[in-house]
């Protein structure tokens, strides 16, 4: 649960302990902490006012003594709302009942922490999967808004399959990497996670088997889960996914569908081999297995461009193709593609018609307009120069401060260094003195409940010099981790 942005003020002749009482009162009068809620720890509660923690004892002691809250031994304190007053009055609704029985599954309580720390200014996010705000072209953006286009701005709704001159200017974009495709065949969708959630509810019946990669970013967020679905992992080597696991489990676990990040794997960062390109779209065609591909990261190769995408080479229908301008011109725009058989996207644009009527046109106009103007052309070669040298800053730090601690391999492209700590220490516990000292990691059993000891590295966010001397602390931690051990 996240805590407000409210402090008390040190200047009022009011006690501090008063003056959280009546804001927490406030919030249980008010119905934002319902019946039934848990409220924050009394430490998060204390750094969140600035405040001593026997501060917050105090307040929540008296909130307890009226009758608002009750704390139970290891199970948090929660709203009980047991004064004579609110006794006499209708019961409010137990929301909690209502948000546990959602349909859609929540965030990993990880996840949920990293989402909330995020937001912190004062964290070195050493795991983000975004380029730093410093990468990101604001003025090139903000000249994009300002000019006048020689077509009208449409302020409305947009096609359902989205504005058609950004998926002309897509068309043009994906023949230059082998995808020879149409506008007809093209779904705009608002980012690649929402691409998958139409396709979880649009195209695969509830209970079926995705196969995907082990370890995998699908594994960190819920949308097949939510829809029903199930996860099973397939091993990676350094060529990429194995086809021939892939072909025995779609057989002897029914596999609806296979999900892979072929180009700069998240988390593991591994560029799939042409030729196992190639293997892998051969089993799927005899196997009749659908595949989604999601190429998000395929613009940010550092030493070379890497192999087609498997739709390049596509002559059935087979692969769906996800591609997304997050990762390399704004997340904050929130545009994504999908390019597949008619049918299909048809399909799937009807399903997006339910839910949103559309992504933004103001920001499929403005992507229409990077494409077209040759502008992200040139952002792309700037921000692979900027990726290139953290990724050497990054290397170089691990190499000085983890040589004996840990081991990884150099990606050739995308955000992530896949580390495996090979030293006995505790994640949970390792994630959390890091991020008492300002560091926020992605721990690897996120991406693969099997990966305890590894973390997701990336070099893409944090300002350079945190991101040497958060590296350098990182590693005293787990240093001394490891004595604590002893």
């Amino acid at each position: 649960m996240a805590v407000s942005d409210w402090k008390p003020d040190r200047h009022s002749p009011i006690p501090l302990h008063k003056q959280i009482e009546e804001h927490l009162k406030e919030k249980i009068m008010r119905g934002e902490w319902t019946v039934g809620t848990k409220i924050p720890s009394q430490r998060a509660l204390a750094k969140a006012f600035g405040v001593n923690r026997s501060t917050v004892v105090t307040a929540l002691d008296e909130l307890a003594a009226q009758g608002l809250l009750k704390g139970n031994s290891g199970g948090g304190t929660r709203v009980v709302n047991h004064t004579w007053n609110l006794l006499a009055s209708t019961p409010p609704p137990d929301w909690g009942t209502y948000v546990k029985s959602g349909m859609h599954q929540p965030n990993l309580p990880t996840i949920q922490e990293i989402n909330q720390a995020e937001y912190d200014p004062h964290i070195i996010r050493l795991g983000t999967g975004e380029l730093a705000p410093d990468l990101l072209p604001a003025e090139h953006m903000q000249a994009i808004f300002q000019h006048l286009p020689k077509r009208t701005i449409s302020l409305g709704y947009e096609q359902p399959k989205g504005d058609l001159f950004l998926r002309e200017q897509l068309v043009k974009h994906l023949r230059e990497i082998g995808i020879d495709t149409s506008p007809s065949s093209i779904l705009i969708v608002s980012g690649g996670l929402q691409a998958l959630q139409l396709i979880s509810i649009g195209l695969l019946h509830r209970g079926s088997t995705v196969l995907l990669e082990k370890p995998s970013y699908l594994y960190s967020v819920r949308v097949f889960q939510s829809a029903g679905m199930k996860l099973l992992g397939v091993p990676l080597d350094k060529e990429g996914i194995q086809p021939a696991i892939v072909s025995r489990y779609k057989r002897q676990y029914h596999g609806a569908l296979l999900y892979t990040i072929p180009s700069f794997h998240n988390p593991t960062g591994t560029l799939m081999t042409d030729l196992r390109r190639r293997e892998l779209l051969k089993i799927c065609t005899q196997e009749r297995l659908p595949v989604i591909e999601d190429d998000v990261y395929r613009d940010l190769w550092l030493d070379a461009p890497p192999p087609p995408p498997l739709k390049a080479c596509d002559q059935n229908g087979l692969v769906l193709y996800m591609g997304s301008m997050s990762k390399t011109l704004s997340p904050g725009l929130r545009i994504g593609w999908v390019v597949g058989p008619e049918p299909v996207i048809d399909r799937l644009a009807d399903i997006k018609m339910q839910t949103d009527y559309g992504s933004s046109s103001l920001s499929q106009w403005a992507v229409a307009e990077w494409l077209a103007s040759g502008l992200y052309a040139q952002h792309i070669q700037y921000v692979r120069k900027q990726l290139k040298l953290r990724r050497e800053i990054a290397l170089q730090a691990l190499e000085t401060h983890f040589r004996e601690i840990a081991q990884w391999s150099k990606p050739q492209g995308g955000f992530y260094i896949w580390l495996k700590i090979n030293v006995p220490v505790s994640i949970r516990d390792l994630f959390e003195r890091a991020l008492a000292e300002g560091i926020l990691l992605n721990p690897g059993h996120l991406y693969d409940r099997q990966s305890t000891q590894y973390l997701r590295l990336s070099y893409a966010y944090a300002p350079l010099q945190d991101l040497e001397d958060s590296l350098a602390r990182l590693a005293d931690l787990i240093k001394s981790s490891r004595q604590d051990r002893i």
